[in-house]
């Protein structure tokens, strides 16, 4: 569903969130995409509140940034299916959500948009721990 994990690392390090990108696997690079996206929201809304325009329009254009240049980019239709598909609408639609709350200086599309993004993390959080053997199975004690 996702591919190309260094378009993501780049992308990461670009909107100036922490390091540590450098040896994270692909699954961890999408969740600090998701830490990333939802933390930009999250202080638009705090901007949008205290009416400081300067600051509400950085945290919209790092979460748009995070959303366009990093999760969408990242899908991969071919292997992803009808979900990057759908994936790629819903993020499509969380930006335009973005805009219209900074335009009207309304935080309800943002907080709507950052409830999206934390049941998407959720979800994206769920998907590599059933992906993970159980921990007994990763390595056997030899009976001496």
């Amino acid at each position: 569903m996702y591919t190309h994990s260094s378009a993501a690392a780049r992308t990461y390090a670009n909107v100036s969130l922490e390091s540590g990108v450098m040896g994270a696997s692909p699954h961890h690079l999408i969740s600090l995409l998701f830490e990333g996206a939802e933390l930009a929201v999250r202080m638009a809304i705090r901007h949008t509140r205290e009416r400081d325009l300067e600051k509400k329009s950085a945290a919209v254009n790092k979460a748009n940034v995070i959303i366009l240049d990093g999760l969408r980019a990242a899908l991969d239709p071919a292997q992803g299916g009808e979900l990057a598909l759908q994936l790629d609408a819903l993020y499509g639609y969380m930006v335009k959500r973005i805009m219209q709350a900074h335009l009207k200086n309304e935080p309800e599309p943002l907080e709507e948009v950052l409830g999206l993004l934390r049941e998407l993390h959720e979800a994206w959080l769920g998907i590599g721990t059933a992906a993970r053997p159980p921990a007994s199975s990763l390595s056997h004690p030899i009976a001496a």
